[in-house]
């Protein structure tokens, strides 16, 4: 290549990085402009995103994000695909954002960016009403816990020194402890509240929860830093206007933001 060449190349190469770099920054103009946010979710995961018996796509991520879009002027489209591939759907530009739970982790946030968490959750130790032996983890200790055999739960439930029935999912182990099948179950806070938002007489309860929770944020593309900072906005007004209070209670009775 000639010297002229390599130059031209070069600045070829130079006029493209700031372009790129203004495409990345660019993109909530670019949704506003388009008057729609494509929102990335499953649609097969109640209480969170699911469909209705008309069919209809609705959950708890579901009118978060309906929210979200209303603050920022423009309409939702969703766009449902597999757990396995939701969030390299981001990377296929499939759509803007992914709200499906998506655990805010450090690994995820080496690739993508997330909003401020907007829903928290916690292991939580389940048993039936009347059972007075077991008050802690620690008392898992030679009992029966009902686990999916190779979720964190179970191995939680296992360094605890529990004894594993293997089961399915929440459901399941939830029966296997009203029927005595199993002493306890370790899992998660949200799946519970759930559970008794639909059977608030189910005689069972919570006895311990771990200190520290687990958050889920909106996750999207890294270098948006305006989508970003207008989606936390879009979650401060949710929350500031009693929104986000209702939209939890409806699906949890409970405020599920801590």
């Amino acid at each position: 290549m000639s010297f002229i060449s390599k130059t031209l190349f070069a600045v070829a190469i130079a006029a493209l990085v700031p372009l790129a770099a203004v495409a990345r920054a660019d993109e909530l103009a670019s949704i506003k402009q388009a008057g729609v946010i494509r929102i990335g979710t499953e649609g097969t995961y109640p209480p969170f995103t699911y469909h209705d018996s008309a069919n209809k796509l609705v959950g708890f991520d579901v009118e978060i994000g309906q929210e979200i879009a209303k603050r920022l002027g423009v309409n939702p489209e969703f766009l449902e695909g597999k757990w396995d591939g939701l969030i390299a759907g981001l990377d296929a530009r499939r759509y803007d954002v992914v709200i499906n739970q998506v655990g805010i982790t450090e690994a995820r946030k080496a690739k993508y960016d997330f909003s401020q968490p907007y829903i928290a959750s916690k292991a939580v130790l389940i048993v039936r009403d009347g059972n007075d032996t077991i008050k802690s983890f620690e008392d898992l200790k030679g009992k029966r816990a009902a686990q999916s055999l190779t979720s964190n739960f179970g191995k939680l439930a296992e360094g605890y020194g529990a004894s594993l029935v293997g089961t399915d999912g929440f459901d399941q182990s939830i029966q296997l402890v009203l029927n005595g099948r199993a002493d306890a179950t370790l899992n998660d806070s949200l799946s519970f509240l759930d559970f008794k938002k639909h059977k608030p007489d189910a005689p069972v309860k919570i006895v311990a929860e771990q200190k520290d929770a687990d958050y889920s944020g909106i996750i999207l593309r890294k270098g948006n830093p305006d989508l970003v900072a207008a989606i936390n906005k879009a979650l401060d007004a949710i929350k500031a206007d009693g929104t986000y209070a209702r939209i939890s209670d409806a699906y949890f009775g409970a405020d599920v933001s801590k």
